[in-house]
């Protein structure tokens, strides 16, 4: 059940909040587990038994991961803890993994001349995130920030809630513990506040992403003896903006549904093609993720505290784990290689902080996003090769133009989408959107705020209404 689908907007979040208001405090939290897991199975389906079997584990595991006041027995929990680290990384290592290794393998096979079994396993929706909710679970438990829940209901609205389940932002356990319990108050006004931040991420997705994803996947798959500069460099810039708009989209409806639901969720995205350098982007392209690789992989692997070579191998490691994380594939490994070197690079030379002159800046700027650019061409392309050779035509100009596919795609209508687009890459780096028009009271905002709900809000009806919408990009991930 997607987010832009008219039964989710029309029917499901209706009555999900209906149920919310009128049915006793003391029941929220059920209602919203049970409409999560609806909603879940709704597209999961059997694997919907997976999620509550890893949820169950990580819930029974939770009261033995606490410190107690003497902590007597930090060896036993520390085992468990890996015990419980070892099994959410294996339900997704099988689930997500097992058959790209064993695809790697059978290569590697017949390049020796013999043969080896291939296992297809389907990818069960959201399995990347809701591991890292239980691993954040464990780990935050573990260290004493919070208290294990004893409430599997309550425990099970943290892992479930639906407007963060399949997609994110990905919530660590100590950023919403204290807004779990059944006391938390849910008023008209948490609605109020939050319909405007879920609006302006639905238009985000509907009227510019959707539109600008037929041109990227015609420049895509265009093939490679029709390839030209044009196509690739429109193809590359047309996602660049596709993907942005569609997950930034998605976390702005997250943000809304949550405050509406009464939660406060954390923010995702901060401007990042304002970003002046690559470690700057990080700081504002999926933060939510950027935050839980900091806080369970690069700070306990010693983070930048023992020397220059161990904080680069952590780096390392971090994004070759964030290429991994969005999908098993080579192109997502030498994604994150890519961005871990480009950070390493960086921080060697000391070009991670921006410069102060203006000038300067504008022209860091304009690489940061041509890098970022080349990045994603890795990120969307279906093989190596592919990627190659885009990356070929945008370095070399030619006199060639587009293919009948690529210009049917690129109609007048999605030209325009695409140039006012790109104007989000030439926009300061603050204020923030999503968080203006959600709190701010100041003119700006709230013409903003006027124009998303009326005439943004009506076109993206309609066009949801003609059923152009298009599943997120990071349902796959």
């Amino acid at each position: 059940m997607s987010f832009a689908s008219p039964l989710f907007l029309w029917y499901f979040v209706p009555a999900v909040l209906l149920a919310i208001l009128v049915c006793p405090r003391g029941w929220r939290n059920a209602v919203i587990t049970v409409s999560s897991l609806i909603f879940y199975a709704a597209g999961a389906g059997a694997s919907t038994l997976l999620l509550l079997a890893a949820l169950t584990v990580n819930f029974l595991a939770g009261p033995s991961l606490e410190p107690d006041e003497w902590d007597l027995r930090p060896e036993r929990r520390k085992r468990l803890l890996i015990g419980v680290i070892t099994l959410n990384v294996g339900i997704l290592a099988i689930w997500k993994y097992a058959g790209f290794a064993t695809e790697t393998l059978a290569g590697f096979a017949r390049l020796l001349g013999g043969d080896f079994p291939v296992v297809h396993i389907a990818l069960p929706i959201a399995i990347s995130f809701y591991t890292f909710h239980n691993i954040s679970y464990a780990v935050d438990v573990y260290r004493g920030e919070r208290r294990a829940a004893r409430n599997l209901i309550t425990f099970a609205t943290y892992i479930t809630m639906f407007p963060q389940l399949i997609a994110g932002p990905i919530v660590r356990y100590r950023e919403i513990a204290d807004q779990l319990p059944q006391r938390r108050t849910h008023r008209l006004d948490d609605i109020a506040a939050g319909f405007p931040r879920f609006a302006l991420g639905l238009c985000k997705k509907v009227i510019v992403a959707d539109s600008l994803a037929p041109v990227a996947d015609a420049a895509f798959a265009t093939p490679h003896d029709e390839m030209t500069f044009v196509i690739a460099w429109t193809g590359a810039l047309a996602y660049t903006l596709q993907l942005y708009f569609d997950f930034s989209g998605y976390s702005d409806m997250a943000i809304g549904l949550g405050r509406m639901l009464g939660f406060r969720l954390p923010e995702n995205f901060a401007r990042p093609y304002s970003s002046v350098t690559i470690t700057e982007f990080w700081r504002r392209w999926h933060m939510s993720l950027s935050r839980w690789f900091r806080d369970y992989v690069y700070i306990p692997l010693g983070g930048n505290r023992y020397g220059a070579f161990r904080t680069y191998r952590n780096l390392w490691i971090v994004f070759l784990l964030t290429g991994l994380w969005h999908g098993a594939a080579w192109t997502f490994v030498v994604w994150g290689a890519y961005h871990g070197a480009l950070l390493v690079t960086e921080r060697r030379f000391g070009l991670d902080t921006a410069p102060a002159a203006a000038s300067a800046r504008v022209s860091r700027r304009a690489a940061t996003m041509i890098l970022v650019i080349v990045g994603w061409v890795f990120f969307r392309a279906e093989e190596l090769q592919t990627a190659l050779v885009m990356l070929g035509h945008m370095l070399t100009p030619d006199l060639g133009g587009l293919t009948p596919a690529v210009a049917d795609a690129l109609t007048n209508q999605r030209l325009v989408i695409l140039l006012a687009a790109a104007v989000t890459m030439v926009l300061p780096g603050h204020p923030v959107t999503g968080p203006l028009i959600e709190s701010s009271r100041k003119r700006t905002a709230s013409l903003i705020r006027t124009s998303v709900m009326t005439v943004g809000l009506a076109y993206a009806a309609v066009l949801i209404a003609a059923g152009t919408f298009t599943p997120f990009l990071y349902y796959q991930f």
